[in-house]
């Protein structure tokens, strides 16, 4: 395992342990919202302060953009945390959420870690090298065809001006598709698109803090990952589509016919 992949694993375990140990004790679990329908707890801040502090002990000059922290320093290493993916879910008692991080070395993705503390399923990947599963490694489903497919989506909560577009897109989709699920967290879609457990995932208006260890684990399984136009843009727009190489022209198609110029990225 690469040294700086140890270190961020080492990172997520320390605040997955943290978190499942508050996922236990809901009434110390202190609640704010921070816009419409978007919830932060104090154990987001606090998870996210014990990932940071951990990584920095190792490396004290890189740089961090943080969900809840923002962003910290500069340098060419940023590493880049969400530290409950699934916040609601995890206020509402719902055992799917995790801690994704991962590394960006001048604006490229180099390292990721998503672990869910509560099923102790730790997802990695190291650029160029692949993508494991408790270190046994991941591949995509060998999919070729919508037709009886599971894909995976969020929907646009904090941009709901799309609504009217992305409901269109997902009927398109559910009429193809076997069926189509919503969990709350886009870095366990991506990491279930990369053990084969979905088929393809799409979402509009993600944060680089939802997207970048998941999106890395799922290309490193052999996922393709493009915006919704099947363009590279998805890390900036926050549009993004996944899926097997085989099955993403057949997803993108699916697509590309009902998008506005808003979310044509």
């Amino acid at each position: 395992m690469h040294p700086m992949l140890n270190i961020a694993v080492r990172a997520a375990r320390a605040a997955g342990n943290y978190v499942a140990k508050s996922f236990e004790q809901p009434e110390k679990v202190e609640a704010q919202t921070k816009g419409t329908h978007d919830w932060v707890t104090n154990v987001d801040k606090e998870a996210e302060r014990l990932i940071i502090e951990t990584i920095k002990k190792s490396y004290p000059d890189h740089a961090f953009i943080g969900e809840e922290g923002g962003i910290q320093g500069e340098s060419d290493y940023q590493w880049v945390i969400d530290p409950l993916d699934g916040t609601t879910n995890f206020l509402r008692g719902i055992p799917h959420f995790c801690i994704s991080i991962a590394l960006r070395v001048k604006g490229k993705t180099e390292q990721a870690v998503v672990f869910d503390p509560i099923r102790g399923e730790l997802f990695t990947a190291s650029r160029g090298v692949g993508a494991q599963l408790n270190g046994k490694r991941l591949r995509v489903a060998q999919t070729r065809d919508m037709e009886g497919t599971l894909m995976a989506t969020g929907l646009p909560f904090k941009q709901r001006q799309h609504y009217p577009s992305f409901m269109t897109i997902f009927t398109a989709i559910f009429e193809k598709a076997a069926d189509v699920r919503r969990s709350g967290s886009a870095a366990l879609d991506l990491s279930y698109l990369a053990a084969g457990r979905i088929d393809g995932f799409f979402e509009l208006g993600l944060k680089p803090w939802d997207i970048a260890a998941g999106e890395l684990i799922a290309r490193e399984a052999g996922a393709i990952v493009t915006d919704f136009s099947g363009g590279h843009d998805y890390f900036k727009s926050g549009n993004i589509v996944a899926a097997p190489a085989r099955l993403l022209p057949s997803l993108l198609g699916t697509i590309k016919p009902h998008l506005t110029d808003a979310i044509r990225r």
